[in-house]
C-alpha cells in the first residue's frame, strides 16, 4: 500500500500527512531507517526519568537513529495485575498523543452507554391518518447512530476495511465495505409501508435536536450520520489510453449529482484526480487523469447538510418501498414543522443499531475520527445537554472512577487532533489497565488493531514472531518544517496490550515527540511509524523478567 505521492513539494504533500494521523497503517513488515548513530540512550529527567535497563538492544538501536537525535522518547510497560513497572522512560511527561487519545475518548462513551447499548432511531407519524393515507408528516428522530446500518453485516457486526474510506482523499488504497450505506434508511421505509401507510400528504422531516453540531470538533458530528456524511466517488481506468474513466458513486440521493471528465492515460503515467463541489456540495465534478494500469481510485466529497440529505434519502427510500410522498425530496428540511414532542404521534418505524462495542471497534480499528468526536456529544446527551462540550465533564467523572489521573491528560476533542491535546504514558497505561479489571477486558482488547492482522497495524510485522500478539492503537501528528524543506514529526505513538502468554496481557505505551525526516518524502514518516510498531513487537518478544 502506498502513501501520498512524495514527489511534489513539501506544501503540496503536507495536507495529507497532517490530516490522516495513521501512518502506521502504511508501513511494511520490518524496521527500517539509517544505521544507528552514536547518540546516547535518553537519560533520566525530572519528570519520572528513564530506565532502559533490560530493554531489547533492538529497541535502543532504533532510538539512536539520526532522525531521533533531537527527539524525546516515552515508554511504559507494566504488569497486568499489580501494575509493576517492567520498562519506563519519562512516564509522567506530556507527549502529543495523536490518535492514541481515542483510547480515552472511546472508553468514556463505552462506559457511560454500556457495551450493549443500541441506538434506536424512530420514525413518528405526525398528523391525521385515514386508512393508508397520512395527512401530515413522517418525522425521523435522529439518535446519534454512527452508521445507520450502512456497515452492518448480516451477522450484526460492523464492517470495516484496513484503510477506511474516510481517509480516501489523503491516501491511495482506501477501500469501501460492500454494505449498502442506505441500509438503515431502507429498513425504516419498509417498516413504514408495513405499518399500512402508502401515501403521505405532507412532508418528511429529520429531527436533529439531539445535540447541536460543534464546529470545534473536526470532523463535526451530527445527530444523523449516513455513510459518514460522505459521497463515495470511485474512478476506474477505461479500456485504453484516451478513453473516459468509468465512474461509480454512492449513496445516490437527490439532489446530489456527480459528473466526471477524468481521462485514462498510458500505463505508468500519473494518476491525479481532483474533486470539485458546488451548489452547496450537491454538484460534484471529478477531473484529471488515471493511469490505464491503476487500481480503481476512491475519493470522497462531504455531505454539507446531513439532515437534508437524510430527508431526501428517506423520501426516495419510501418511494422504493411503495409509499408515495407528495413533498419534493430535493427541498429543505422543514424543521419549523417539528412538534414539541411526540406524545400521541405513533411510532411507525424504528431502526436498531448494533451494540456500541461494535462501533467502538470500528473507531479504534480504523481510527475513525468522526466516531471518536461523536462520543463526546453522546456523553453530553447522557447528562441532559445538547452542547457537545458538556461531554467532557462526563468523561472527567469516568476517568476519576476508572483510576486514571486526568491531570495527566489534556483533551480538546475526541480524535486526538487538537494542537493542545497531550497525554502522559502513565495516563494511557492507566486507561488500558482499567479495562483489564472489567468484564469487557477481552472485548476492549480485541477492538484494537492487531499487529500484522487488521486495522491500522495490518501491514506491520506480517512475518515476525509478535504477529497477532500486540493489540494497540496508533497515533501520529506530522507538520511541515519549511525552513529545512522536510517533515517535522510532532508525534508517533502506539499504546495497547502485549500478549505475554498464559493469559497475561501487559499494558504498554511507546511514543516519540520531535523526530524529523531527511526531506519532504512522506515515506520517511512511514519508516518512523514502523519503528514504533517494531518497538511494540520487540517488547512482546522479550523474555519475561525473572
Amino acid at each position: 500500500m502506498n502513501g501520498p505521492n512524495p514527489s511534489g513539494p513539501l506544501r503540496r504533500g503536507l495536507a495529507a500527512a497532517c490530516a490522516a494521523l495513521l501512518f502506521v497503517a502504511l508501513a511494511s513488515g520490518s524496521a527500517t531507517g539509517a544505521a544507528p548513530s552514536p547518540t546516547p540512550t535518553p537519560t533520566p529527567s525530572s519528570s519520572g526519568g528513564a530506565d532502559t535497563g533490560g530493554l531489547d538492544p533492538r529497541i535502543t538501536e532504533i532510538m539512536r537513529k539520526p532522525e531521533y537525535r533531537n527527539a524525546q522518547w516515552g515508554l511504559l510497560q507494566t504488569g497486568p495485575d499489580d501494575g509493576r513497572v517492567v520498562h519506563s522512560m519519562y512516564p509522567d511527561q506530556f507527549f502529543v498523543p495523536g490518535s492514541t487519545a481515542k483510547l480515552v475518548s472511546v472508553s468514556g462513551p463505552w462506559h457511560t452507554l454500556g457495551s450493549e447499548h443500541r441506538f434506536v432511531t424512530p420514525v413518528h407519524a405526525v398528523g391525521d391518518r385515514s386508512g393508508a393515507t397520512l395527512t401530515g408528516d413522517l418525522d425521523l428522530v435522529a439518535q446519534g447512530d454512527l452508521t445507520m446500518g450502512g456497515r452492518t453485516r448480516p451477522d450484526g457486526t460492523v464492517a470495516y476495511t484496513d484503510l477506511d474510506h474516510t481517509y480516501a482523499n489523503d491516501f491511495t488504497g482506501a477501500t469501501l465495505t460492500p454494505e449498502n450505506p442506505l441500509a438503515g434508511i431502507d429498513e425504516l421505509a419498509r417498516q413504514v409501508r408495513a405499518s399500512g401507510i402508502t401515501r403521505v400528504d405532507g412532508d418528511v422531516i429529520v429531527d436533529s435536536r439531539l445535540f447541536a453540531p460543534d464546529p470545534v470538533l473536526d470532523p463535526t458530528p451530527t445527530p444523523l450520520i449516513i455513510n459518514d456524511n460522505l459521497i463515495d466517488l470511485l474512478s476506474t481506468p477505461g479500456d485504453r489510453a484516451g478513453a473516459a474513466a468509468r465512474l461509480d458513486w454512492r449513496p445516490k440521493v437527490a439532489p446530489y449529482q456527480v459528473s466526471s471528465t477524468v481521462k485514462t492515460v498510458a500505463a505508468g503515467k500519473p494518476t491525479d484526480i481532483t474533486v470539485t463541489a458546488t451548489d452547496g456540495g450537491t454538484r460534484i465534478r471529478l477531473s484529471g487523469t488515471i493511469a490505464a494500469d491503476a487500481q480503481p481510485l476512491l475519493r470522497t466529497s462531504p455531505v454539507t447538510d446531513p439532515a437534508a440529505f437524510g430527508r431526501a434519502a428517506l423520501i426516495q427510500a419510501l418511494g422504493r418501498a411503495g409509499v408515495e410522498v407528495t413533498a419534493d425530496p430535493a427541498g429543505p428540511n422543514p424543521v419549523a414543522r417539528l412538534p414539541r414532542d411526540y406524545d400521541g404521534s405513533p411510532r411507525v418505524a424504528a431502526y436498531t443499531s448494533p451494540p456500541y462495542a461494535q462501533y467502538a471497534k470500528l473507531i479504534l480499528k480504523v481510527s475513525h475520527n468522526l466516531g471518536a468526536n461523536l462520543g463526546i456529544c453522546l456523553m453530553a446527551v447522557t447528562a441532559g445537554s445538547r452542547q457537545c462540550e458538556d461531554g467532557f465533564p462526563v468523561l472527567a467523572d469516568f476517568l476519576d472512577e476508572a483510576g486514571v489521573d486526568r491531570e495527566q491528560l489534556q483533551l480538546a476533542d475526541g480524535r486526538g487532533g487538537n494542537p493542545a491535546d497531550r497525554a502522559t504514558p502513565a495516563a494511557l497505561v492507566q486507561m488500558l489497565a482499567y479495562w483489564q479489571r472489567t468484564p469487557d477486558a477481552r472485548l476492549f482488547r480485541e477492538a484494537l488493531p492487531v499487529l500484522g492482522v487488521d486495522g491500522l497495524l495490518a501491514l506491520n510485522c506480517r512475518d515476525c514472531p509478535a504477529r497477532g500478539k500486540v493489540f494497540a492503537k496508533t497515533g501520529a501528528a506530522v507538520g511541515g518544517d519549511y525552513l529545512n524543506d522536510r517533515l517535522a514529526v510532532g508525534a508517533i505513538t502506539i499504546a495497547g496490550y502485549l500478549d505475554r502468554g498464559g493469559g497475561r496481557f501487559d499494558p504498554f505505551y511507546a511514543g516519540v515527540n520531535g523526530a524529523s525526516t531527511p526531506g519532504p518524502d512522506t515515506q520517511d514518516v512511514v519508516a518512523i511509524a514502523n519503528d514504533l510498531a517494531m518497538i511494540a513487537a520487540y517488547l512482546q518478544e522479550a523474555p519475561p523478567a525473572p
